[in-house]
């Protein structure tokens, strides 16, 4: 069974080249999620194995679910704009800060990198 990856990102074109880009590096792919209810609906139905997750989506920060799905022992991807990078780094250190954009081969290695930590 194929490892599952959860995308939390409102912008369309990256949300879709991120799926695209899981898809077909061999991971299922749940997503993508424009707001954070329905990202966090989704890790309530199905829990990830991981989730990459755009700081800013249509209905607000992902703050809180960050830290919540931390706290529920989900690897984080924090996929950012670039200038948030080192500010997320330090909020949280549990979770890796990607910058916007990110190049395909970035992602999949911070995503085995992960999961292979987790």
């Amino acid at each position: 069974m194929a490892l599952r990856i959860l995308v939390a990102e409102d912008e369309f074109v990256t949300a879709f080249d991120l799926c695209d880009t899981f898809e077909e590096a061999g991971y299922e792919v749940e997503g993508p999620h424009a707001g954070i209810s329905s990202a966090m609906l989704a890790c309530q139905k199905a829990k990830p194995d991981l989730v990459i997750l755009d700081t800013e989506l249509c209905d607000g920060t992902t703050f809180e679910l960050a830290q919540k799905l931390i706290d529920d022992h989900v690897p984080v991807i924090l996929h950012s704009e670039r200038a948030d990078r080192d500010a997320l780094a330090e909020r949280f250190p549990q979770a890796i800060a990607l910058a916007k954009p990110c190049p395909p081969a970035d992602l999949l290695c911070a995503v085995s990198k992960v999961l292979a930590d987790a």
